[in-house]
């Protein structure tokens, strides 16, 4: 096996080994980031109560909805140079990662306005109380002005990942986390800044990691150097992106809008409910983060080996993944769940805000190994070139579906059961619908699996 500080031979050798070296990183980083993240619910929720919990935490969906369509633009950036890397045309990976950057820089800017001017309308639409929607408003309005470093930060970490290099966006995430952590007690424990204190130690959290990453492109080696004199968007693979990121974009962003919808109607149920919801979400995160790692592993892998033509390789790679991802994940599971009270108590002394977290959590995390049925599957998908078709599955099984639930099943128990009964049925549609996507998104997966496999042999075979 050849692996060095910052590369991942991922056409040759073994690959159990190669996969683990790759997504542990990008898991830690992802866990790491959302500890410091969750260091915002901490100390708001014990020196500024409920409201500001449910204000911060609540907010999740309302970010992921506004910027997926960008972030899906960098999963097109892994897939674009990671072919191009496993066809060993270097010059045109180079290129493709300085226009990268520029996507990154024209998108960061552009979400400083979108989320300034959007904020408060999407959060009135989505019923957030009057005692947390001046809150809700403070934290978006701050944490969008820091958009370009988020997406200077994520098309980096997205470059560095096509050549295998997971390990230095983890060490500039420690660094920044470190320094997140520290604002936050300074920012709201000293000068009482409560939800404006943690949003801005973000933002400064996230512009010393961005910076990092940046730092590491421009002194790569030639194949995805960054350099300022050659920041230029290559329209070839631009395009190339977009195919691929777009879709992707989208499916994120659609299943960020089922989110906001169900997160209105958590907002029903009121500031308690909010809160308890939010320090519950943390746990999801943390048990999705190591799917989303093995997702990331399976994009890179098999688009660089599917670009080489090893068709044997993609299929390990997707077996590899999907075991680690599941088995790795259900340990983490197990644990928040059985241990669901000292959790969620972590981060709220509200008694009903802790009945609501616990509910939440027995619901959706006892079943979240299920996401990666159509997780993993619809990123190997992405990486054969197919990004439109799972999205268009991943719609009608996630956003369809749940939007469905609440205006039928949910509306109807609504009336009829007492507040935390009710909520349990709204929150049982995350389970029913990763059930449904799943089966949908793998049964694709190896129909067109065998159909593209067949076509390399094929070619191979001349």
């Amino acid at each position: 096996m050849t692996v060095t500080s910052k590369k991942i031979d991922m056409l040759n050798g073994s690959l159990w080994d190669k996969i683990l070296l790759f997504a542990l990183p990008i898991a830690a980083s992802s866990i790491l980031q959302q500890l410091f993240n969750s260091a915002d619910l901490a100390v708001v929720g014990r020196f500024a109560g409920s409201e500001a919990v449910a204000a911060v935490g609540s907010n999740a969906p309302v970010i992921n909805l506004i910027i997926n369509i960008f972030l899906g633009l960098s999963v097109g950036a892994n897939v674009v140079i990671g072919n191009l890397l496993g066809r060993g045309n270097f010059s045109a990976s180079r290129n493709a990662a300085n226009t990268a950057i520029c996507v990154a820089g024209v998108s960061g800017f552009l979400l400083i306005f979108v989320g300034f001017f959007i904020a408060r309308p999407v959060l009135l639409m989505m019923g957030t109380p009057d005692d947390v929607i001046d809150y809700a408003v403070e934290y978006l309005r701050i944490y969008f002005g820091g958009m370009p470093f988020v997406m200077l930060y994520n098309f980096g970490s997205a470059i560095l990942r096509s050549k295998g290099d997971t390990k230095r966006p983890l060490y500039s995430l420690i660094l920044a986390g470190v320094i997140n952590f520290v604002l936050n007690l300074i920012l709201v424990i000293i000068f009482k800044l409560d939800v404006a204190g943690v949003a801005i130690a973000t933002v400064i959290s996230n512009v010393v990691c961005s910076i990092l990453v940046l730092y590491f492109l421009m002194n790569e080696e030639n194949s995805i150097r960054i350099s300022f004199k050659e920041l230029k968007i290559h329209r070839v693979y631009l395009i190339q992106m977009i195919k691929i990121g777009v879709p992707a974009g989208l499916q994120g962003m659609v299943f960020s809008f089922s989110n906001v919808v169900i997160q209105s109607a958590i907002n029903s149920f009121g500031a308690s409910a909010m809160a308890g919801s939010a320090a519950e979400l943390n746990y999801e995160y943390y048990s999705f983060f190591v799917v989303s790692a093995f997702n990331q592993a399976t994009v890179s892998f098999t688009s660089q080996n599917f670009g080489a033509g090893n068709v044997n390789r993609c299929k390990a790679i997707y077996r590899i993944c999907m075991a680690f991802s599941i088995g790795i994940s259900a340990v983490m599971v197990i644990a928040f769940v059985i241990f669901r009270a000292f959790f969620i108590g972590i981060y709220t002394v509200d008694p009903i805000a802790i009945e609501y977290g616990m509910l939440r959590m027995l619901v959706v995390e006892s079943f979240d190994c299920l996401i990666n049925t159509y997780e993993i599957s619809a990123s190997s998908l992405r990486a054969m070139g197919y990004s439109l078709l799972p999205a268009i599955e991943t719609v009608f099984g996630v956003c369809v579906l749940r939007i469905a639930w609440i205006y039928t099943v949910f509306a109807y128990y609504r009336k009829l059961l007492e507040p935390l009964q009710a909520f349990g049925v709204l929150t049982a549609v995350y389970p029913v619908s990763w059930v449904i996507t799943g089966s949908i998104v793998m049964s694709t997966y190896f129909v067109i699996r065998h159909k593209e496999f067949k076509k390399l042999q094929a070619a191979a075979n001349l």
